[in-house]
């Protein structure tokens, strides 16, 4: 029996249909990747399949007795935590049984009741079985794994940034041993050696895996099936990221080919009938129709919309673009030693390190937006910056793109408006949709448009590509190496980097955290 089974499954929001009569199933040892362009409806599915999300029609099947562990990245935890006690927090039902144990012990000590010590041992065996005894080393090597040392053991949760929160609900829901793992976007927080971690890991993870990510590299390294989410179909694919996508284009062109060889024949078909509709051979002609309208039409191998970037250029005459110097950062104490370096006229420069390291709040504390706990950081005076943070945050989740773009610049049209979501591929239905219900790659193109309005020459970027499909990146990434201006941009993913900046800040070496 499979692990999951998911049969005639139809989904919609709005106007616009997510699946139709859709199926697929996940079997025991099935690492199974799930891909599609932004706003296709793969997180979606994840919410459907575990049962936060109702379908509009369909049956969902999980095998009886599974255990699941799903990485909700916005989950509610409790802000009182330290990162040690949230993480105890997976195995809740052991720590309130070697409770009871020495409770048991103590009532034993007063009252001598043979019986409270019967019990306890009992309790004593299931705890032994378990593994109580080595929880602590357990939540240790996932600390390490998870580079979740740099955060602090004693830091409480309600102080993490979004990416450390993420990082630790990861971290729970690996300790919990579950049957099936569901992972959404999970490398969006994570550095190259807490990647290679968890590659390991679910390597060597017996169960089945279901994984939403945008991070193709990621894929080809961890799966074995691959399902494509494209048009309202959900098609299953043998073998690694490369081989599924060598298969899908192997099954379009066969399709392309079917659909022009069916029009070939509905062609000659109506030419017939036109010729002969009222002369000699109209009953023919008209048999000829019905047959013509009973036909199972091939329906052609559709194109989904692709994004173009262009961010427009002011020139500036200025050959120091930003000078850093001795610039230290951080809230309560710093969290880097004091950075230096300049940028030139027309360098692109990019920050790496791990996350968690301080590299959102440098590029904050550069722009004036934290203040610095010493040194200064000075941009050219004919510098003019354009922005792009990391957060999806609006101020009214309620609002359309439309609207957001409409209120930020009032005296554009609403033609103008919308030929630049296209061009930035979010088509019309997404336009006029509430922000808040489009996903996250949808939102960052609607972030993406609203910084091609104005001409700048000196782009600041913090980890755009996290919620972006391939596709996207790819456009996203030829628009930044074919801007004239200044770069400074922060991204996880070193095939992003590669060809692009000119100079890379490695700010992990920089940590005070990690000497």
């Amino acid at each position: 029996m499979a692990l999951l089974e998911v049969s005639n499954l139809a989904m919609s929001f709005a106007e616009k249909d997510l699946y139709s009569d859709a199926e697929f199933q996940l079997n025991k040892g099935d690492h199974m990747g799930i891909v599609g362009q932004n706003g296709v409806g793969k997180s979606t599915l994840i919410k459907i399949i575990t049962g936060s999300e109702l379908p509009l029609s369909g049956d969902i099947k999980w095998q009886k007795n599974i255990k699941i562990g799903y990485l909700d990245q916005y989950a509610k935890i409790p802000n009182e935590l330290t990162l040690t006690q949230f993480l105890q927090t997976a195995f809740e039902d052991l720590y309130r049984m070697n409770d009871e144990l020495t409770d048991l012990y103590n009532q034993y000590a007063e009252t001598g009741n043979e019986k409270l010590l019967e019990r306890a041992g009992t309790l004593q065996e299931k705890i032994d079985v378990s593994g109580f005894y080595e929880l602590d080393t357990k939540i240790e090597q996932t600390i390490t794994g998870l580079g979740l040392d740099s955060i602090g053991r004693d830091q409480l949760v309600g102080s993490m940034s979004g990416g450390q929160r993420s990082k630790i609900i990861l971290a729970k829901m690996l300790l919990t041993e579950p049957d099936v793992i569901l992972l959404d976007e999970p490398t969006n927080y994570l550095d190259t050696v807490q990647i290679d971690w968890l590659i390991d890991y679910l390597n060597n993870f017996s169960g089945g895996v279901l994984v939403v990510s945008h991070d193709y590299d990621f894929l080809e390294q961890i799966t074995n099936c691959i399902i494509n989410i494209a048009f309202g179909k959900i098609t299953k694919y043998r073998g690694s990221f490369k081989q599924a996508m060598r298969q899908r284009a192997e099954r379009e062109e066969f399709q392309q080919r079917q659909f022009e060889k069916q029009q070939v024949e509905i062609e000659k078909e109506e030419r017939f009938i036109r010729k002969n509709k009222a002369g000699s051979k109209s009953t023919m002609a008209k048999s000829r129709e019905k047959k013509l309208a009973k036909m199972e039409r091939i329906d052609p191998p559709s194109t989904n919309l692709m994004a173009t970037f262009n961010f427009p250029y002011q020139d500036t005459g200025s050959h120091n673009a930003l000078v850093v110097n001795e610039l230290s950062v951080g809230y309560e104490k710093p969290l880097l030693s004091p950075v230096t370096f300049s940028v030139s006229n027309g360098e692109k420069v990019g920050i790496s390190g791990f996350n968690g390291v301080g590299k959102s709040t440098l590029i904050k504390s550069i722009l004036g937006k934290i203040k610095a706990k010493g040194g200064e950081a000075n941009f050219s005076p004919s510098a003019v910056i354009s922005y792009f943070s990391q957060d999806l945050v609006w101020d009214d989740n309620r609002q359309t793109p439309m609207q957001i773009i409409q209120d930020a610049y009032p005296k554009l049209n609403q033609k103008a408006i919308r030929t630049k979501l296209a061009k930035c591929g979010l088509d019309s239905q997404n336009a006029m949709k509430p922000i808040g219900q489009l996903s996250g790659g949808e939102q960052t193109k609607v972030k993406l448009a609203l910084m091609e309005f104005v001409p700048s020459n000196f782009l600041i970027m913090d980890e755009p590509t996290n919620h972006l499909d391939e596709e996207t990146k790819n456009a996203l990434k030829k628009a930044l190496l074919d801007f004239e201006g200044n770069l400074i941009i922060v991204s996880h993913e070193a095939s992003f980097y590669k060809g692009l900046v000119d100079k890379e800040i490695n700010v992990e070496k920089l940590s005070l955290k990690a000497q």
